[in-house]
């Protein structure tokens, strides 16, 4: 005899696939849009979609690693007035709530630790589930004078202070 269980499937993703995951950003200078990606990050996460509200997620960025479709901005960013890549080589989000908002949507509150400061960020996050595969969408602004990135000279310069980050985590079902 066999018995039907009428509960809702519950999955898990613990484990980031970087190479098929993506973190980039986009940032307007002199009314143009710069695009730039990260290559090289660490992720990890405990997600079970039963029981949301208990997730805990971890990105570990190598700054390093930052690509932009700008040479200069190549050369400039890494520099310690941008994000002093000798000094801080890692950025860290780690969340510390998690709030499931129906349909898959969530919201993920964490502290974000870029150039020694830290700040507590709300991150709007989609997951979609593709061929046993966990694909988790999201999106959010940054200002860069709350992490002090462009000091000096570049304080009023022709950077604009929001930069607005994507990303895509990428996670097989467990």
């Amino acid at each position: 005899m066999f018995s039907v269980c009428a509960c809702a499937h519950a999955v898990e993703y613990t484990e980031v696939n970087p190479a098929a995951s993506t973190l980039s950003f986009t940032y307007n200078q002199m009314g143009s849009r710069v695009y730039g990606t990260f290559g090289k990050f660490v992720g990890v996460l405990d997600f079970n979609t039963t029981h949301p509200q208990n997730a805990r997620a971890k990105l570990i960025i190598d700054l390093d690693s930052i690509e932009v479709d700008d040479s200069d901005a190549k050369t400039e960013l890494p520099k310690p007035a941008w994000f002093d890549t000798a000094t801080y080589p890692k950025a860290t989000f780690e969340s510390t709530q998690v709030k499931d908002l129906g349909n898959n949507q969530y919201l993920i509150t964490g502290s974000l630790t870029l150039r020694g400061l830290t700040q507590e960020v709300e991150v709007p996050v989609q997951l979609k589930a593709e061929n046993a595969v966990g694909i988790f969408d999201g999106e959010l602004t940054l200002k860069r004078s709350d992490f002090k990135i462009g000091l000096g000279e570049w304080a009023d310069s022709v950077v604009s202070n929001d930069i607005n980050i994507r990303f895509r985590i990428v996670a097989p079902e467990r």
